[in-house]
């Protein structure tokens, strides 16, 4: 049954391809034909101004998915996002972060579910584990893997000072079951205990919260959005199997750390953005150099053009590096 369902799926997606080629076909010869009319003297340049506007967006969206050929690039996206150190501010901080990827979500028509919540003591979160559900999800997010930097006149600080805040993102791609992850439940501690709400307060007074320990890496999952233990237990054990598979790759990846990195100017998990919100109002992406003044709309999710821009500038990369 799974077997036809993914079979179904993949000929979903390759009918999609063939619309979408066969569209832009039908797309490009209307826009000669505009034009055609265009230069024989008709009144069809605000027409063809659209055309055009409308056709560079579609172009961009089709070069994106073209960018996106990696083995798990349309997989669902598990995001768990954590403050650095700096107490309330860094947890409001990253709060913030949290909404940015749940407006982007939305924004881009794609389902979104908060795996676990950790609030802060004071305000913010401590984590926060949430899955980002729809074709491509992993393959767009998988950029704002990385520390984000914030810089503002904190709202915590009575004497109206200006503070820098860290927050790391890390973006897992959800794993199909057909990959074997091997988990010896005797490297596993499970421990349950109840959900908790703002400032500690008790939301949940059954024990259906689950923390997963996986004792030779140390990695720890939690899971609380669920009122049923079994199934917070299963959504943990489904973000530990993607955090141990990524671990793998990323042992695979360090073997070609020292090549790639006197070929490509990329930090793995370094800071990747600086959002500047004082003196001046800036984002800036420190790999691809792209800036943004309008701050207040990518806090509210609109981070396309920064995801564009790094798939252009790793696709650009992966070709350089293949020429050397």
């Amino acid at each position: 049954m799974e077997e036809a369902q993914a079979t179904l799926q993949e000929r979903r997606r390759l009918e999609q391809d063939i619309e979408l080629d066969t569209r832009l076909g039908r797309e490009v010869a209307d826009l000669r034909a505009l034009l055609e009319l265009a230069t024989e003297g008709e009144d069809v340049l605000e027409d063809l101004k659209k055309e055009v506007d409308r056709l560079e967006q579609e172009a961009k969206h089709t070069e994106i998915r073209m960018l996106l050929g990696g083995e798990h690039d349309r997989s669902n996206a598990i995001v768990t996002i954590h403050p650095g150190a700096g107490g309330t501010e860094s947890q409001d901080w990253a709060e913030m972060l949290v909404r940015m990827y749940l407006r982007w979500a939305e924004r881009s028509g794609y389902a979104a579910e908060m795996l676990d919540y950790q609030y802060g003591d004071e305000a913010g979160i401590k984590s926060a584990t949430l899955m980002v559900k729809g074709d491509y999800a992993y393959g767009y997010l998988a950029c704002e893997s990385g520390v984000h930097r914030l810089v503002r006149i904190s709202p915590f600080d009575a004497a109206a000072r200006r503070h820098t805040s860290f927050a790391s993102v890390f973006v897992y791609p959800e794993i199909d079951d057909k990959i074997d992850v091997q988990i010896d439940e005797k490297d596993l501690r499970i421990d349950t205990f109840c959900s908790s709400g703002p400032g500690g307060q008790s939301v949940n007074t059954t024990y259906s919260a689950v923390r997963i320990t996986h004792i030779p890496t140390g990695i720890v999952v939690s899971c609380q959005n669920e009122r049923s233990q079994i199934r917070n237990r299963d959504l943990a054990r489904k973000i530990l199997r993607a955090r141990l598979y990524d671990l793998e790759l990323e042992k695979k990846r360090k073997e070609l750390r020292a090549v790639e990195d006197s070929k490509l100017d990329i930090a793995w998990g370094s800071q990747i953005r600086s959002y500047v919100l004082h003196p001046y109002r800036m984002v800036k992406d420190h790999r691809t150099k792209y800036e943004s003044s309008n701050t207040e709309r990518v806090l509210d999710g609109d981070i396309d053009d920064f995801i564009y821009q790094y798939l252009v500038y790793r696709g650009v990369g992966r070709r350089v590096a293949a020429a050397i």
